[in-house]
């Protein structure tokens, strides 16, 4: 789910009657350490008021990195009659890949930042191989499992490079009619995006959303970064040290650039919806783009949802703002026209602390329901897509001269920075500095906070102990 539990729960009545929404957890408050207390009243105020003067400029830095939280817990298991493991599912994957290699390869890539490391592995698929990509397909890239407990966004992952692979079939779609719309495209997937939030999930942490270290990676990105709401929770939002201070969206990132995709999808679970941007404010993009988006919303709301998913922006539509997603920054830096994050499920009569049954399907028919529901869905958008955005503009296709399968590694060693494209190396590196720049100023108003604390505190300390002599009357 894009966003923190306790504000769907609050806000869930609002558009229930439009889609069977859901939402989960308890809070864990924050306590935040106050500071020794000060016996002296003046020195008091002196120091308060030394202190809170530079305090809204630097309350910003505290970050929380708590990986458990012990307040939550789910009363319902992860089947495993149903779901697979994160070991179990890529392994499944990559012997699918291996059985088919004139349409499908896999990539793994691995990223490391202050001691913690991730790896992400991505699928490509292309219908004959590398040599016909001729860098006029329409591609797409699809990202699930970017929030460890939501297992049913990685199983429905399988299922669409099953379909791909053509080792299953959509019911009603002739394998003609859908190799005729699967010629054009070159997709690209990534399965599970949090592998190490998903092994907490396994190890019994079935609330965990988050990374291996406690943040989440979709509020990790740079568009609007660090904004809390009021109801901040950090275990479920931490948004990280700094923009892209994490591998998986380091890797992410490096990802969306180097791709160049005409059409993004981040996938989760929690509700039943179809967003657009933003997230990190309530209203959508201006001009034609906006409204073949929404188009594209409605017909797979018509075909797969049965009209009850909500559509709109993800600020406008759920009721609260999400700050630093990826779908806003895929949206607004990489400039993707079409730019969606949809919730596949969600069941809104789980308890509060039930958090794998409110995310993800606990009975057989309902799991095969919702994999055959929204693979179907996500071959809609690969027939319906292409033509609503060269309606748009004809010459969308050929967009790039990028040679789009260079491996991801050949990226981050510098392989694109040769080779011109709409939002190259040169924008990423620029993009870099002013974070950097920001990153350090951060660390600046910090000292400052920290130093004028001191000198106040050393100030306050030399009155209180300054001997008074008083007058001797002559």
């Amino acid at each position: 789910m894009r966003g923190n539990i306790n504000e769907m729960k609050h806000r869930t009545e609002a558009f229930s009657s439009a889609s069977p929404s859901s939402s989960c957890f308890s809070t864990v408050s924050l306590v935040m350490g106050r500071g020794p207390r000060l016996l002296s009243l003046s020195s008091s105020l002196s120091i308060s008021f030394c202190f809170f003067a530079f305090l809204q400029d630097a309350v910003f830095l505290v970050v929380v990195n708590g990986n458990n939280n012990p307040n939550l817990t789910s009363s319902t298991p992860i089947d495993r009659d149903l779901y697979h493991s994160s070991s179990d599912l890529m392994e499944q994957i990559k012997a699918l890949v291996q059985r088919h290699p004139g349409k499908l390869n896999i990539e793994t890539v691995k990223s490391r930042n202050k001691g913690y490391q991730a790896e992400i592995s991505v699928v490509t698929y292309c219908r004959g191989g590398r040599g016909n990509d001729d860098g006029s397909k329409f591609r797409i890239l699809l990202s699930f499992g970017q929030h460890g407990r939501e297992l049913i966004t990685s199983e429905l992952a399988f299922r669409i490079l099953s379909i791909l692979s053509e080792e299953q079939f959509l019911p009603n779609v002739s394998p003609a009619s859908l190799n005729s719309i699967l010629d054009k495209l070159v997709i690209k997937v990534v399965p599970m995006e949090n592998l190490n939030g998903r092994k907490l999930v396994e190890a019994g942490d079935l609330c965990e959303r988050r990374n291996g270290r406690g943040v989440d990676l979709n509020r990790n990105w740079s568009v609007d970064w660090g904004k809390k709401e009021k109801d901040y929770d950090p275990y479920e939002e931490n948004p990280g040290t700094a923009p892209f201070s994490e591998p998986e969206t380091q890797i992410m990132r490096k990802l969306a650039l180097s791709f160049d995709p005409h059409v993004w999808v981040n996938v989760h679970s929690g509700m039943e919806a179809l967003f657009m941007p933003y997230d990190h404010k309530n209203t959508t993009p201006y001009g034609l783009p906006t409204h073949q988006m929404k188009l594209l919303l409605e017909e797979v709301n018509h075909l797969h949802c049965q009209k009850h998913c909500v559509i709109g922006s993800g600020g406008g539509s759920v009721g609260y703002l999400a700050h630093g997603t990826a779908t806003d920054f895929i949206y607004d830096v990489v400039k993707v026209p079409m730019a969606f994050t949809f919730e596949i499920y969600g069941n809104r009569a789980a308890s509060s602390n039930d958090c794998f049954k409110m995310f993800n399907p606990t009975d057989l028919t309902t799991f095969n329901r919702v994999l055959n529901d929204w693979s179907a869905a996500f071959f809609t958008i690969f027939k319906v897509g292409p033509r609503l955005l060269g309606e748009v503009n004809p010459k969308v296709l050929p967009v790039s001269n990028l040679a789009k399968w260079v491996s991801i590694d050949d990226y981050l060693d510098g392989y694109l920075m040769k080779r011109s494209s709409r939002y190259g190396k040169k924008m990423e590196v620029l993009e870099l500095g002013i974070q950097e720049i920001r990153t350090y100023f951060r660390l600046f108003l910090l000292s400052s906070v920290l130093l004028m604390f001191m000198f106040c505190a050393r100030i306050s300390k030399s009155k209180s102990t300054r001997q008074v002599i008083t007058g001797i009357p002559i």
